[in-house]
């Protein structure tokens, strides 16, 4: 038995362009949908040390490991605004790839706290969704974001709520998604 597969014996005129995953649009979000967020993320050491240092946090909690020690957790937290942008960051993939503003965050919690070598996962449920009053390429859409460590204990919850662009204004396509300038790679006349 040989290692071959099917495209080592297709035409090489027969290349097609195929989109890949352009994101979800406002008429795709329905009310009650839940989205769990691919690839959940190991939180580093290094992760909080930059981020407690590029915010200038001077919190001890985050970045000196004798005082957290001393403290009922008896180690270094996460900086919690961290786990907001990690979590938020997660959710572009389901919910923002095509949001033209994140209008608010509300209701951010922390419920348990994040520790270096946690393993974060998050996902998003639908809350609500109407076309927006003033701009008609869009809708608004509130999310709740959910996220949870490798022991399923939620860690952080926030209501988000975003525009989304309408399918219709984005046009999307497979010879030009989303941030691509016209003329780079693969040209749609190279294929047919």
């Amino acid at each position: 038995m040989t290692d071959v597969t099917d495209r080592e014996h297709d035409d090489p005129s027969e290349r097609r362009l195929v989109a890949g995953w352009q994101g979800r649009y406002y008429e795709d979000f329905q009310v009650g949908d839940v989205y769990k967020h691919p690839y959940g993320r190991t939180v580093t050491e290094t992760d909080n040390v930059w981020l407690t240092n590029l915010t200038m946090n001077v919190n001890p909690m985050h970045f000196n490991e004798p005082y957290a020690a001393e403290t009922e957790f008896g180690e270094r937290l996460v900086d919690g605004t961290f786990v907001i942008a990690l979590a938020v960051g997660m959710s572009v993939i389901d919910v923002s790839m095509n949001a033209t503003a994140n209008l608010g965050y509300d209701e951010v919690r922390h419920h348990a706290p994040v520790f270096h070598g946690d393993t974060v996962f998050a996902e998003s449920e639908v809350l609500s969704k109407r076309g927006s009053e003033s701009r008609e390429h869009v809708g608004i859409v509130e999310t709740e974001l959910r996220a949870y460590n490798q022991e399923g204990e939620k860690v952080l919850s926030l209501k988000r709520t975003l525009m989304v662009l309408k399918r219709e204004y984005a046009r999307p396509s497979a010879a030009r998604p989303t941030g691509w300038p016209e003329g780079v790679g693969v040209q749609p006349n190279d294929l047919t």
